[in-house]
């Protein structure tokens, strides 16, 4: 059975099985704005904070990832999995990314709906 995992950054939802990496299922998101590297713990571009919840994880470089990082809960999405439901935050490069290439937010769709105030109202 999958995990609900939520993206802080962008409101996001995505399951993931615990034999996924956190990456991979944001990969599965097949959305833009999800940068995806070396996939092996090596380049740090899918740094995350794990804010609730727990994640095992497969050996990450320290160049990216001190013990003190990792003790605060930042890991390397493509280096963990699932062991709950849980809540992350995107970091660094990946938040930059994926902030930038966000899906239109529920306010911004019902604004677009309604028009602009400054619209003409075309039953005049």
């Amino acid at each position: 059975m999958p995990y609900q995992v939520d993206i802080a950054n962008t409101e996001e939802r995505y399951a993931c099985a615990d034999s996924a990496t956190l990456l991979a299922g944001m990969e599965a998101l097949a959305r833009r704005g999800i940068p995806v590297g070396c996939r092996g713990g090596g380049c740090g571009v899918c740094k995350v904070r794990i804010e609730t919840g727990q994640v095992r994880t497969d050996k990450m470089s320290r160049c990216h990832i001190s013990a003190e990082d990792e003790a605060a809960g930042l890991v390397l999405a493509c280096r963990a999995y699932p062991c709950s439901d849980l809540r992350l935050s995107a970091v660094d490069k990946l938040a930059r990314c994926i902030e930038r290439g966000r899906p239109e937010t529920g306010f911004l769709q019902a604004a677009l709906a309604k028009g602009s105030p400054s619209d003409p109202d075309p039953n005049r």
